[in-house]
């Protein structure tokens, strides 16, 4: 695929967000935990990771999403965590890219649910998978129903998952009414 001056500046202006995002959010301390796993946090990065996509398309998407798990992995050193936020964004971006493409009507709510859809199921697969892998380790209070633990995972990134489509989504209409020669590239 070739990449216009456009689409690269625009994806790179987004992974910057993304990385500023990340470390402001992690340093302000304004991430907000998710009341039954503490240890799950909310936060705004997937939301330039999906206005990457709604703009210049999947594989700028996917690269803003692999530079968010890179400036995770470099902040924190824990490969796991910043390897599942990754697959997380990427899959909500994925099952967005599918709706949009495959939908005629109904396309902007198609693709809101398939991107929530996919990001729970493949995180929720992904997370009890690392857990009877012995690679994520739970609290002693849920370590007897890993099943209630991988739900709540899911419930957890429906939620992520809402706040990144609907902040992107948002930016993406106030860019379109202000620079409607953008959001023309995107919608071809």
């Amino acid at each position: 695929m070739k990449m216009n001056t456009t689409t690269l500046a625009g994806t790179a202006i987004l992974a910057a967000l993304v990385v500023v995002f990340d470390y402001s959010m992690k340093y302000s301390g304004l991430k907000i935990s998710f009341p039954w796993l503490p240890f799950l946090k909310f936060d705004f990065t997937g939301i330039p990771i999906v206005l990457s996509l709604l703009l210049f398309g999947l594989i700028p998407g996917t690269f803003t999403s692999i530079i968010a798990s890179i400036a995770i992995l470099a902040r924190s050193g824990q490969v796991v965590s910043s390897s599942m936020k990754g697959v997380a964004e990427f899959s909500t971006i994925l099952g967005m890219a599918v709706g949009l493409k495959l939908l005629k009507r109904f396309r902007i709510v198609g693709s809101f649910s398939l991107g929530i859809a996919s990001r729970v199921l493949i995180m929720i697969c992904v997370n009890l998978a690392l857990i009877y892998a012995g690679i994520i380790a739970l609290p002693t209070s849920y370590a007897d129903v890993p099943i209630i633990v991988a739900l709540l995972f899911g419930a957890f990134n429906a939620v992520q998952g809402v706040l990144s489509i609907l902040g992107g989504h948002f930016i993406y209409e106030a860019i379109k009414r202000r620079v409607p020669s953008l959001a023309k590239k995107s919608e071809r």
